[in-house]
């Protein structure tokens, strides 16, 4: 009986460690990209007190009237918790990455303020970690099945940790794209207007001498 006991115990442990996993998979951290004129907001839940919220945004690119002029400016963004009190600030960043712990659960507020006369494309991305329980704050009656739970969800909350910084790292990456491009088309226009600058003198520089000569002609003439 004790081994058949033991059998059972390991078979529903294998069962919950592929759950868990599987769960892990299946939701996957969701950042946002969007487009700001002047001011947007977002709100996310925190469902427990002390929860852990990760926050990163990156600013991938500016659309100004000129095609080849992408390069990103600062936003300004302002987090609020749910009684309305100033969570977080920051003033004037193409980029930030920070985290903060909850004090109350409920709704934050995140807004974005753009200063500037173009639109902004923004990468934008909320992670909350979960609310792992301990021994002390719950107890759970089979003695095998409660550490596996703490492994599980302490597993969950590293691989959306991972998650988070690759979300990061390829906002990151776009920007970087996006910005080499522009320059790449910047120097591109740039040697057509050298180009046609030169062939603008050239030309002047063959009138005048055309004028000077027949100039001089008609002098040699009179």
């Amino acid at each position: 009986m004790e081994g058949m006991g033991r059998r059972r115990c390991g078979w529903w442990r294998q069962v919950l460690l592929i759950v868990g996993m599987w769960l892990v998979l299946a939701r996957r951290a969701q950042g946002i990209r969007f487009v700001i004129d002047k001011k947007e907001c977002f709100q996310h839940e925190v469902p427990f007190d002390g929860d852990h919220v990760r926050v990163s945004y990156v600013v991938i690119k500016s659309e100004s009237s000129w095609s080849f002029e992408h390069t990103p400016v600062g936003l300004d963004l302002i987090v609020e918790g749910p009684a309305g009190h100033q969570v977080h600030s920051s003033k004037a960043l193409v980029e930030d990455k920070f985290d903060f712990t909850a004090a109350r659960k409920g709704l934050y507020k995140f807004c974005f303020f753009n200063r500037n006369s173009m639109h902004e494309t923004v990468d934008f991305d909320v992670h909350v970690g979960y609310h792992i329980l301990n021994a002390d704050e719950e107890h759970v009656k089979d003695e095998h099945i409660e550490p596996l739970m703490m492994q599980i969800e302490s597993l969950e909350e590293s691989l959306y940790s991972i998650q988070f910084e690759q979300h990061w790292l390829l906002a990151q990456t776009d920007q970087q794209e996006i910005v080499n491009k522009a320059m790449s088309r910047r120097v591109v226009y740039k040697a057509m207007l050298e180009a046609l600058a030169l062939m603008g003198c050239s030309v002047l520089q063959v009138v005048l001498l055309r004028r000077l000569f027949e100039k001089k002609l008609g002098q040699s003439r009179v």
